[in-house]
């Protein structure tokens, strides 16, 4: 909707929320450093008492960096918000100097880098709306699940099945996460086909119609005068549209498939004895790797989840296009609010074209 010119204004302070919840992460490898001595978790076997300090930080940091994220989105004015933008960065910056590697210093300033084009180009907005609209809509995600129970069952045979299992503790991670990609590629082109019919008529009138909008009610847009003639929408404002319709659908989507995958990583955990891991393995490792961490949970385990959630969330995807229901509970919402964003578009460029510049 907005101008890029708009969309370029109080960069800095519009990044704080990104940028503090990206500084807890590396602020909590600070006690990590001073228990162990080094940044990386390498936890073989049973942990020792420091050890399960260690995990608990690793399992706590991303709520502990959204809580921080959303705290800072709290704060009242450009000032105090830029000022949590400065924080953060050196906090960030200050902690991974510790240990003196170049390479993450490099990696830091990349992020920071990232998230700041993010918010220019308003990519980081409509992930932010995304993902607040799919917590939003946990008891719909909960129903959406229980639709998808026929995969869940059918997973069921796939997660006890020692081929698999065998397949899981063989292959690489690199080669799996190809495969993943490979699977969420095809689940996204279902996806986008099918909204991509959805929405081109609302994208080629461009929301021409100017009803009462009850929506607009106590927000800028309820003052300005409606549009007589609506400008159509470029190429990119149809990307942006598209964008917004798809993501929004397959931040659900993959919400259920994390939730299945989750579920069938905690039955691992206790049905998993080592005479079972090394029956279905073949002496499979009794460790595993998560983001660079050693953590004393099996490889195969992780390898398998994260199989069984791909496999899920394709499923669901290629089931949305073709559900009824599903359209009429998660995407005819989206799509309304679709065409209340462009009135509000045509009242606000009408706007702008009538003030000037300012």
């Amino acid at each position: 909707m907005l101008t890029p010119r708009a969309r370029l204004r109080a960069v800095w302070p519009r990044s704080a929320p990104a940028l503090a919840g990206f500084a807890t992460l590396p602020a909590c490898w600070l006690p990590i450093y001073l228990l162990t001595g080094q940044t990386r978790v390498d936890i073989v076997g049973v942990p020792t008492a420091a050890e399960w300090i260690v995990l608990a930080i690793v399992v706590l940091a991303l709520p502990l960096a959204a809580l921080v994220g959303w705290l800072v989105a709290r704060l009242a004015g450009n000032r105090a918000q830029a000022v949590a933008s400065t924080v953060a960065v050196a906090v960030a910056f200050a902690v991974v100097a510790i240990d003196g590697d170049a390479l993450n210093l490099a990696a830091i300033a990349v992020v920071v880098v990232l998230v700041l084009a993010l918010t220019a180009t308003g990519v980081g907005s409509v992930l932010g709306w995304a993902m607040r609209l799919t917590l939003s809509q946990i008891a719909a995600a909960g129903t959406l699940l229980i639709r998808a129970l026929p995969v869940v069952l059918l997973t069921f045979l796939v997660f006890f099945n020692s081929p698999v299992w065998l397949m899981a503790a063989t292959v690489s991670r690199r080669r799996l996460w190809l495969a993943l990609l490979f699977l969420g590629a095809i689940a996204a082109a279902f996806v986008i086909s099918g909204t991509l019919n959805r929405a081109r008529p609302i994208m080629n009138s461009a929301g021409a119609t100017d009803d009462p909008p009850a929506g607009l009610t106590a927000t800028p847009f309820e003052a300005m005068p409606a549009a007589p003639a609506t400008d159509p929408l470029s190429r990119t404002e149809r990307l942006n549209v598209l964008f917004v319709l798809v993501a929004s659908q397959l931040a659900q989507i993959l919400m259920v498939a994390a939730v299945t995958a989750a579920l069938f990583l905690v039955l691992g955990l206790i049905l998993l004895s080592p005479k079972l891991l090394a029956a279905w393995t073949r002496d499979g490792s009794p460790d595993g790797t998560v983001l660079g961490m050693t953590i004393p949970v099996p490889q195969a385990l992780i390898q398998i989840t994260l199989f069984l959630g791909g496999l899920t969330f394709m499923y669901i995807s290629a089931r949305a296009v073709g559900d009824g229901e599903y359209r009429s509970r998660f995407v005819d919402p989206l799509i309304d609010d679709l065409k209340l964003t462009l009135l509000a578009r045509n009242r606000y460029r009408r706007s702008a074209a009538t003030d000037g510049p300012a």
